[in-house]
This record gives C-alpha cells, structure tokens and sequence, in this order.
C-alpha cells in the first residue's frame, strides 16, 4: 500500500477482503448442529480488523482525509500499526483460547478460535503491509511474494481465487443457516464480490480502451 495513488482502484476493490474471512471461517468452523456459534465465529472473523475500521471512520469522517492518505500514509503511522497488529498476534489468541478453555466458555472460545484462522489467513497474503503476527514476542514481518490486493505481487489472481473460495464456502454454508439474516448477508456479500470483479476487470478495462483509442 506504500505506492501512493496506483493502489487506490485496486484496493476499492479488495477491500471487502473481511467478509471473505466471516464466510471462509463458518465453512471450516460450524457444524449442521451447532447453528448458535454462527454469531461467534462471524464476530472472530471480523475481530482482528476492527481496529482498522475505526481508523478508516475516524480518518474518512471525522479528519476528511482521502483514501490515498489513508492507506499510504494513516495506516502506516506507528500509533495504529501497534495496535492492528497487536489485533492480529497469534500467540495473543492462543494464550485466550487456552484460557477460556478452561473455564468452559465455548462461545468466546470459538470467538478467539475464528479470530486465530483470520491471523493464519492473512499470513501468506501481505507483502509490504504484512503484520507483526507474532507479538508481544517479536516484530518478525513474513513478506510474501503474494498478496490478496498488490497487482504487482498477483494481487488479481490471489483476489480471483479468494473471490472463488468465498463462492464455493457459501454454497456450502447456505443451507446451514436458519436465520434469513445470515443468507441475505451471504447472498449480498458475493453480489457484491461479482459486481466489483466486472466492474473493475471488465467495464474499466473498455472504458480505459476506449479512451485511448479515442486519444489516438
């Protein structure tokens, strides 16, 4: 995200990136009989970035800032790299899986739990704006050669495939949930996903070509 205005498109449309996690961690997570940890486990997923939602409300609404300097400049700072990564600590989630563990809380478990498989589903997908997932105990970044946004560490394909997997976890997942709710967030959440893939690898692509053939 360091590269100034060229990742403005491309993160519009990635940014969804964590309802991929809500979805992807009720398929590996809940059970055709265990419909009440729907709640928990969504609110896992979306845990760890939570941190960055009040960022972008209170950079976007409250300082007026654009997105460029959002997420180039704002994201970046120090004050809330500490704490969206601290957000993002696997050893942090263990030590709270473990201990409510012991004391039989299963919904808060399964919420530590999900927010865990959010940390491990981020790892191999951060290039420049990896996280520090291993804190308190070390600042270690892992750089992938990937990411799920970068167009110039395959950013489209890694979006392509995370988009397909989404796909194919909600058909999974649909039939299991009883509220009507839960489907039209499921439903809305891959509308959304396909809208975004047209509009930005179809309908900008020939707007873009059309507007350099109408250059020359």
């Amino acid at each position: 995200m360091s590269n100034g205005e060229g990742i403005k498109d491309i993160y519009e449309y990635t940014k969804m990136n964590t309802p991929s996690h809500a979805i992807m961690n009720l398929a590996i997570l809940i059970t055709p009989v265990q419909h009440q940890a729907t709640l928990p486990i969504v609110f896992g997923a979306v845990l760890p970035d939570i941190p960055m939602f009040v960022m972008y409300f209170w950079a976007k609404f409250v300082r007026r800032q654009p997105e460029a300097q959002i997420w180039t400049k704002i994201y970046f700072t120090p004050f809330w790299q500490n704490i969206i990564h601290g957000f993002h600590s696997i050893p942090l989630f263990l030590v709270g899986i473990l201990t409510v563990h012991c004391f039989g809380y299963w919904q808060v478990e399964i919420t530590l739990f999900s927010a865990l498989l959010h940390c491990l589903g981020d790892f191999p997908v951060h290039n420049d704006d990896a996280h520090r997932h291993f804190l308190p105990f070390s600042n270690y970044r892992f750089i992938s050669p990937i990411s799920y946004w970068d167009v110039k560490h395959h950013g489209k394909i890694v979006g392509l495939v995370e988009k397909l997997l989404v796909l194919i976890a909600s058909l999974y997942i649909f039939p299991l949930q009883q509220s009507w709710i839960s489907k039209v967030v499921i439903i809305a959440v891959n509308l959304i996903y396909i809208t975004g893939f047209f509009y930005f690898r179809v309908f900008r692509r020939c707007q873009t070509s059309n507007s350099a053939s109408f250059e020359q």
